[in-house]
Order: C-alpha cells, then structure tokens, then sequence
C-alpha cells in the first residue's frame, strides 16, 4: 500500500498540552507528543488511562478541552475535513452495515470519502485483508474477526498517511493475526505513519519502533520499542494491560 503523499508538515502529528474533560473526571492531563511521518508508534496505558480518548481527538471525533493537535499542520478542531482525508481509524465502533455486503459497504465507504474505487480494486482491498471470499456475503453474518478486518479495509480506503488502530488484534485468530501483521509492514513500508493502541503488548511493541506510555492521561514513558519492558516506568507501573 503506498499512502497518499500530499503532506504540507514532516509531522504526522504535533500535540500541545492536550486535555480532555468529561464532567468532573480528566481522561488527559496537558498531553504533549510529536510523531514524525512514517514513524509506527506502540501507545500503551492501564485502562482508562486516556489512549482511547487520545485517538479520538486526533482523529476529530472530540474535540479536546485544553490545548490543541495538528495532523500534518492542519488543526484538528479549524481544519477538521482536511485532518479526516489523512486519517484512517479503527475503533470500536465499526461503521459496517449489516445487511450490506462486503463489498457494498466498501463501495458506500469510498462514496462517502469522495474517492473513486472500481470493482476490481474493491476486490483488490479485501483480498487484503483475507476476505475476497465474503466480498458477496451480508456481513451481518460475519464473525467478529472478519468484522475487525473488514472495518480496518475501509478505515484504509481512501489510503490515508495517518492509521490510529485502537485494539486491531481482538478477536483475530493466529491466521488473521499474520494477515494484519503482513498487512501494518505493507503500510508502514509504503510511508504510512501509525499509532497501536493494544492491550498485546509484545505483539504491539513488535510491531512499532516506538513505544509510548501513558498513565492518568499524562505521559510516561517515549522511547525506542524495545527498551520499554525493561525500562523503570514499566516495571513501576506493574501491569500495562
């Protein structure tokens, strides 16, 4: 996969002192992070620790309280059409309609990103993610790791420089995990910068160059991937899952 390349800053994202409030409780403290482009980035955290919400704001789907992002120097909150062309997000929810098909729901997903897809590249993009076998079927008869590829598929269509993955290894099994592993290097080597959020963690430190942890929405941890288990931060905080 190679990414689109219409990139106007050599930062994929430039965090200031983001917080976020819900009612009395912060899920992010003054959160300060840069990722350069084409950097792949582990974010760790006890739950609750504000991953999730990190994510979200990034991809502008809440806008934070304090402090301001920007996705390749556009602004999340100002500029949020421009921040959602560069970004592809795999969340919790979905956004697949069960009683399309497969390939249905890539054909209304291009539709709504405003980007042209034939047939073939359709098929092209589920053989992807394993599942040009299903392009015909309805997915609400689809298991849950087919939905977790599928989704990720249409997170990708518009070939976005930026992929937020919140928990992209549940419900996989040891097949599909290959599959997705093949399919991040496939991203990564083309230019696409990525943040993991996963409770895996080896996994997901195998997969990204860097590690960063949070913990109470502050940050606690950045460094290289391979030092975080065996760094004070880890060992202090005990259980990151």
């Amino acid at each position: 996969m190679v990414v689109g390349s219409d990139m106007i800053s050599p930062l994929a994202i430039d965090a200031r002192g983001i917080g976020k409030r819900f009612g009395r409780s912060w899920a992010l403290r003054g959160l300060d992070l840069t990722v350069l482009a084409g950097q792949s980035v582990c974010l760790l955290g006890p739950n609750g620790s504000g991953k999730t919400t990190f994510l979200r704001v990034l991809a502008t789907a809440t806008r934070p309280t304090q402090g301001e992002a920007f996705v390749f120097g556009h602004h999340s909150v100002r500029d949020g059409d421009e921040v959602r062309r560069r970004v592809g997000l795999l969340s919790h929810r979905t956004f697949l309609y069960g009683e399309l098909t497969a390939l249905e729901n890539l054909r209304f997903a291009a539709g709504m990103y405003g980007v042209h897809r034939d047939q073939a590249s359709l098929h092209r993009t589920l053989t992807e993610v394993g599942l040009d076998y299903a392009a015909h079927r309805r997915v609400r008869g689809f298991s849950q790791g087919m939905i977790q590829r599928l989704a990720l598929a249409r997170a990708t269509l518009h070939q976005p420089p930026l992929l937020l993955l919140d928990e992209p290894y549940s419900a996989l099994d040891a097949t599909a995990l290959q599959l997705l592993d093949r399919f991040l290097d496939r991203f990564v080597a083309g230019g696409g910068t990525m943040i993991v959020v996963t409770h895996q963690i080896e996994r997901g430190l195998a997969a990204c160059e860097r590690a960063v942890a949070i913990k109470a929405g502050r940050l606690v941890y950045d460094g290289p991937s391979d030092s975080f288990l065996s760094s004070p931060q880890a060992a202090a905080a005990g259980d990151w899952a």
